[in-house]
């Protein structure tokens, strides 16, 4: 039995899957806010819970904002920040009494649709997360890259790319630079640039329905937006020219993006003809915790 663990900042989802991914048994619990030891017993009680309720023992994925540095063993680019500097995969292993693999949470995204999901069968994979903050994941022939220096796929905190005068030097960040992609393409980065523009308050699905519905501020707002996107994909293709570019996060629920999204791709990426397709997950947001519990076993991690 394989189990899963989703760290995120407002919630902790648990699965189990048996040995061909079917799913077991599933949990979600609120994250306890800016308290690293109860996020760790918090982790630890779902799993204890998992083992119970099937009577089974299982390995322990867990997937997470940021990654454990080669260099200090501690996490870091966590956009919660209260991991960051925290040696959470020795402090996991020490609480459940066993060995865990830790990935990014984007990296588990990637390998859960690579695996069964929107990119089934496709040989370069580029997850992205477009939620509280913006992530990415890159999976290659089946096995997720996370890098030299575990930042593969991090393009939420490249700069916009081609960034007009009215974009520089973009909203500050909490990595400390300005104008990072997350800042502009996260939910809350679209949230306020809509208020920069117009001096209200919305939620993105507001700001959608808004526009759908022919509000000119939000329609001006959400094109914005499709540019920005399509920029910052054009360059991940420029990059890494993947077959298959999988959406996940809560605003890749916006049906919009996936008929405006290749031809405004296309305008920037430097090639002739897109072939990179552009799809919506299909686990939705438990791809995540999918992909974590698919790091045990056969799951290898390219470093």
């Amino acid at each position: 039995m394989r189990i899963g663990i989703d760290l995120g900042g407002t919630k902790i989802e648990g699965i189990a899957l048996d040995h061909d991914g079917g799913e077991l048994w599933r949990r979600r619990v609120p994250t306890p806010a800016d308290d690293y030891d109860g996020i760790l017993a918090t982790i630890a009680d779902l799993v204890t819970t998992a083992e119970r309720t099937l009577g089974r023992h299982g390995t322990v994925g867990i997937a997470t904002p940021g990654a454990i540095s080669p260099a200090t063993g501690l996490l870091k680019n966590s956009n919660s920040t209260v991991l960051n500097g925290r040696p959470l995969d020795d402090d996991l292993a020490r609480t459940l009494g066993r060995p865990v693999r830790l990935e990014n949470d984007a990296n588990c995204f990637a390998m859960s649709e690579a695996s069964d999901g929107a990119a089934a069968g496709a040989r370069v994979v580029f997850g992205v997360i477009l939620g509280t903050g913006v992530g990415g994941g890159v999976v290659i022939d089946g096995r997720v890259v996370s890098g030299r220096n575990r930042i593969a796929g991090e393009w939420g905190h490249a700069p916009l790319p081609w960034p007009r005068d009215d974009e520089r030097p973009g909203p500050p960040c909490y990595c400390d630079r300005h104008g990072c992609i997350e800042t502009f393409l996260s939910g809350p980065g679209f949230a306020a640039a809509f208020r920069r523009a117009t001096g209200r308050d919305a939620t993105p699905d507001a700001i959608v329905a808004a526009a759908r519905s022919g509000d000119a501020d939000a329609r001006r707002c959400f094109d914005d937006y499709l540019d920005r996107l399509a920029r910052g994909l054009a360059m991940v293709i420029d990059v890494l020219d993947p077959d298959v570019i999988v959406l996940g996060g809560g605003l890749s629920n916006i049906a919009e993006l996936y008929e405006a999204l290749p031809s405004r791709v296309a305008r920037h990426a430097f090639t002739d003809r897109l072939d990179t397709t552009i799809v919506k997950n299909r686990h939705g947001d438990s791809s995540g915790v999918r992909g974590a519990a698919w790091l045990w076993p056969g799951t290898d991690v390219l470093r």
